[in-house]
């Protein structure tokens, strides 16, 4: 199968980074704040709609269940006390709502304004706390807030549960409703009622929003061995990332470090781009739709780091398109993964225009790696575990290729 149309990976949708939208009409793929090349995933028609307009024509007649839908609003056109509150757009909206809630944590409505403000949050460059949330275990949960952000600077951490928003419970909220709220105009206050991970009481945490911009991509040489660490999975970061490998390259380095911690994902393109770097062919991933059928993100051939050494580093804050780049190195041997276990994000949502401007995110597919392997509720597994944080893990993995490289160097000279 191939796949034409738009597609983001995440997991997650990010506070005030990314919402997995996607650019252009129709029935675009995401997979959680989840583009076209890779681009090939299954453009499955929609039974319901016309995808390359996003039209409301129905194409099928509703199960006979749905008939309920006219006897209540008959009902309320008859009875209801108040008629001015009877407004067809409202009501029909809470009834799509309702629809989406009713299937998996994922799977969501985003009104039209909604749909126009997640559309544009792709870019790197957006107002709000600067954290990627989920659901887990039907729990509103922190991937991970973005480097250096008003989140991160207020104490909130991969893994911390969002009990309320300025007071609302957030059991009740989808994920586009809750990430809607926790958003918000520079300078305005979110108050968090968090439980940290481990902890047994929850603390409140007021965090003042602020325009966040954040590169995807950056790099530096240490001791022969090119660190470069991407943040998220956006538009620019294959060119990014191979603008950093060219210039790893000219100034000799030996191996690299690539650093996934805390990268809650994003396109799927970007993905396919990054992991297309360090593989010289294969596939990135597997995508499975609804009745078992495979199609293949094949590896873009040109990749300039495809025999560099490579360690990638990995935690329970690196999701989606992180962990497709991850199980893809893992499964071909191309690199050690070191770390912790990784979130476990392995589904797709699509997004589906309406014809008034709003969305839905549907969960249409999951995704596998190259070798057939579950990530979703799972994980990417370490070759190495390792509870070292920050600096302390990045030199471990110097370390470890430098000996690595040696190693090697001393079995060529005795062979």
């Amino acid at each position: 199968m191939h796949i034409k149309t738009n597609i983001t990976v995440s997991i997650a949708l990010a506070i005030m980074l990314f919402i997995l939208p996607m650019l252009g009409g129709g029935c675009t793929f995401i997979d959680e704040k989840v583009s076209p090349s890779a681009a090939s995933i299954i453009n499955k028609p929609t039974e319901t709609a016309t995808p390359s307009t996003g039209s409301a024509e129905v194409d099928i007649k509703l199960p006979v269940e749905f008939n309920v839908l006219s006897e209540a609003w008959q009902a309320l056109n008859e009875q209801y006390v108040d008629k001015t509150k009877l407004d067809p757009k409202k009501l029909s909206e809470g009834a799509v709502r309702g629809m989406m809630q009713s299937l998996d944590q994922f799977s969501s409505y985003a009104d039209p304004d909604t749909h126009k403000y997640e559309m544009s949050t792709l870019e790197g460059k957006f107002e709000g706390v600067g954290a990627v949330i989920s659901m887990k275990d039907n729990l509103l949960t922190v991937v991970s807030p973005i480097a250096d952000s008003p989140a991160e600077k207020a104490g909130i951490k991969p893994g911390d549960k969002i009990l309320k928003i300025d007071g609302q419970v957030t059991s009740n909220l989808s994920l586009i409703e809750a990430t809607f709220k926790i958003r918000g105009p520079k300078g305005t206050t979110v108050t968090l009622l968090v439980l940290h991970d481990g902890d047994d009481e929850p603390v409140e945490i007021s965090i003042v929003r602020d325009e966040i911009t954040e590169k995807s991509v950056s790099y530096e040489m240490r001791d022969g061995m090119a660190y470069i660490k991407i943040t998220q999975f956006l538009n620019s970061t294959g060119d990014d990332l191979k603008a950093a490998l060219t210039q790893a390259i000219s100034e000799g380095a030996k191996g690299i470090v690539l650093d996934l911690r805390n990268n809650p994902g994003g396109l799927l393109t970007a993905s396919e781009d990054v992991a297309s770097q360090f593989l010289a062919m294969g596939i990135v991933a597997k995508v499975v739709d609804d009745t078992g059928n495979e199609s293949m993100v094949p590896v873009k051939r040109g990749g300039i780091a495809t025999s560099l050494p490579l360690v990638v580093l990995v935690n329970n804050g690196s999701a989606s398109a992180s962990e497709i780049v991850a199980g893809a190195l893992q499964d071909y041997g191309r690199a050690k993964i070191v770390g912790s276990q990784t979130f476990g994000k392995g589904s797709v949502q699509i997004i589906q225009d309406l014809s008034d401007g709003s969305a839905l995110h549907i969960t249409a597919y999951k995704w596998l790696t190259p070798f057939g392997r579950p990530i979703d509720g799972v994980g990417v597994t370490p070759d190495i575990v390792s509870d070292l944080k920050d600096d302390a893990l990045i030199d471990w993995a110097v370390q470890y290729l430098k000996e690595l490289i040696k190693a090697e160097s001393l079995e060529l000279a005795i062979s």
